[in-house]
Protein backbone atom coordinates (compact mmCIF):
# COMPACT_ATOMS: atom_id res chain seq x y z
CA UNK A 1 0.00 0.00 0.00
CA UNK A 2 1.12 2.98 -0.60
CA UNK A 3 -0.77 5.75 1.24
CA UNK A 4 1.14 9.10 0.01
CA UNK A 5 -0.22 8.26 -3.78
CA UNK A 6 -3.33 6.29 -2.42
CA UNK A 7 -2.79 3.35 -4.40
CA UNK A 8 -2.82 -0.49 -3.39
CA UNK A 9 -1.03 -3.06 -5.34
CA UNK A 10 -2.93 -6.03 -5.92
CA UNK A 11 -0.03 -8.79 -6.67
CA UNK A 12 -0.89 -12.46 -8.03
CA UNK A 13 -4.74 -11.64 -9.10
CA UNK A 14 -6.13 -12.38 -12.25
CA UNK A 15 -3.60 -14.28 -14.83
CA UNK A 16 -0.83 -13.63 -12.56
CA UNK A 17 -0.92 -9.82 -12.98
CA UNK A 18 -0.44 -7.41 -10.26
CA UNK A 19 -3.24 -4.85 -10.18
CA UNK A 20 -3.13 -1.12 -9.21
CA UNK A 21 -6.26 -0.44 -7.37
CA UNK A 22 -6.65 3.56 -6.68
CA UNK A 23 -8.44 4.45 -3.05
CA UNK A 24 -10.20 7.29 -3.06
CA UNK A 25 -8.30 9.97 -0.20
CA UNK A 26 -11.40 9.51 2.19
CA UNK A 27 -10.45 6.04 2.74
CA UNK A 28 -6.51 6.91 2.87
CA UNK A 29 -7.33 9.21 5.84
CA UNK A 30 -9.95 6.48 7.69
CA UNK A 31 -7.89 3.34 6.61
CA UNK A 32 -4.57 3.67 8.52
CA UNK A 33 -6.50 4.03 11.68
CA UNK A 34 -8.41 0.70 11.63
CA UNK A 35 -5.07 -1.24 11.08
CA UNK A 36 -4.16 -2.76 13.99
CA UNK A 37 -1.40 -0.81 16.16
CA UNK A 38 2.13 -2.46 16.88
CA UNK A 39 1.49 -4.97 13.82
CA UNK A 40 4.23 -5.96 11.53
CA UNK A 41 3.20 -4.90 8.48
CA UNK A 42 3.40 -8.74 7.02
CA UNK A 43 1.05 -9.74 9.79
CA UNK A 44 -1.06 -6.95 9.09
CA UNK A 45 -0.59 -8.18 5.19
CA UNK A 46 -1.66 -12.08 6.54
CA UNK A 47 -4.82 -10.69 8.79
CA UNK A 48 -6.10 -9.32 5.11
CA UNK A 49 -7.42 -5.92 4.55
CA UNK A 50 -11.19 -6.62 4.72
CA UNK A 51 -11.52 -8.18 8.14
CA UNK A 52 -14.86 -8.74 10.18
CA UNK A 53 -15.66 -7.61 13.59
CA UNK A 54 -13.14 -10.29 15.40
CA UNK A 55 -10.26 -8.91 13.16
CA UNK A 56 -10.57 -12.01 10.87
CA UNK A 57 -9.80 -12.20 7.16
CA UNK A 58 -13.55 -11.82 5.26
CA UNK A 59 -14.38 -14.76 2.61
CA UNK A 60 -15.52 -13.92 -0.54
CA UNK A 61 -19.06 -15.54 0.71
CA UNK A 62 -18.85 -12.87 3.52
CA UNK A 63 -17.96 -9.86 1.08
CA UNK A 64 -21.03 -10.84 -1.14
CA UNK A 65 -23.35 -11.19 1.62
CA UNK A 66 -22.28 -8.10 2.67
CA UNK A 67 -22.58 -6.50 -0.50
CA UNK A 68 -26.01 -8.17 -0.86
CA UNK A 69 -27.27 -6.49 2.23
CA UNK A 70 -25.88 -3.25 1.47
CA UNK A 71 -27.36 -3.06 -1.84
CA UNK A 72 -30.85 -4.23 -0.54
CA UNK A 73 -30.33 -1.15 2.33
CA UNK A 74 -29.62 1.55 -0.75
CA UNK A 75 -32.35 0.31 -3.23
CA UNK A 76 -29.74 -1.10 -5.76
CA UNK A 77 -31.25 -4.40 -5.02
CA UNK A 78 -34.99 -4.86 -4.22
CA UNK A 79 -34.99 -6.67 -1.10
CA UNK A 80 -37.03 -9.67 -2.18
CA UNK A 81 -34.60 -9.84 -5.66
CA UNK A 82 -32.39 -13.02 -6.20
CA UNK A 83 -30.87 -11.20 -9.33
CA UNK A 84 -29.40 -7.80 -8.98
CA UNK A 85 -26.25 -5.95 -9.33
CA UNK A 86 -23.14 -8.23 -8.69
CA UNK A 87 -19.81 -6.76 -6.98
CA UNK A 88 -18.06 -8.21 -10.60
CA UNK A 89 -20.35 -5.17 -12.59
CA UNK A 90 -18.79 -2.51 -10.58
CA UNK A 91 -15.43 -3.62 -12.16
CA UNK A 92 -16.95 -3.45 -15.83
CA UNK A 93 -18.58 -0.16 -15.18
CA UNK A 94 -15.18 1.20 -13.99
CA UNK A 95 -13.68 -0.26 -16.93
CA UNK A 96 -16.07 2.01 -19.15
CA UNK A 97 -17.23 4.69 -17.51
CA UNK A 98 -14.42 6.20 -16.05
CA UNK A 99 -11.03 6.30 -17.76
CA UNK A 100 -12.24 5.13 -21.36
CA UNK A 101 -15.20 7.57 -21.51
CA UNK A 102 -12.80 10.13 -19.91
CA UNK A 103 -10.69 9.71 -22.42
CA UNK A 104 -13.06 9.93 -25.40
CA UNK A 105 -14.56 12.89 -23.86
CA UNK A 106 -10.72 14.46 -23.76
CA UNK A 107 -9.98 13.38 -27.36
CA UNK A 108 -7.42 11.04 -26.52
CA UNK A 109 -6.33 7.87 -27.86
CA UNK A 110 -8.02 5.14 -25.69
CA UNK A 111 -6.09 2.30 -27.99
CA UNK A 112 -3.04 4.12 -26.75
CA UNK A 113 -4.29 4.21 -23.31
CA UNK A 114 -5.48 0.94 -22.44
CA UNK A 115 -2.50 -0.66 -21.18
CA UNK A 116 -2.94 1.86 -18.29
CA UNK A 117 -6.66 0.01 -17.60
CA UNK A 118 -4.89 -3.19 -18.25
CA UNK A 119 -2.96 -2.31 -15.47
CA UNK A 120 -5.67 -1.48 -12.94
CA UNK A 121 -7.50 -4.29 -14.07
CA UNK A 122 -5.01 -7.05 -13.55
CA UNK A 123 -5.42 -7.86 -17.38
CA UNK A 124 -2.78 -9.31 -19.76
CA UNK A 125 -1.41 -6.69 -22.32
Amino acid sequence: MDWSEGILTIRGAKFGKSRLVPLHTSTCKVWPTTRSAGMSASAREQRGILVNLNGNRLDKGEVHRAFYLLSRQIGLRAADASRGPRLHDFRHRFAVETPVAGWYRNGEDPKRRLPILSTYLGMPT
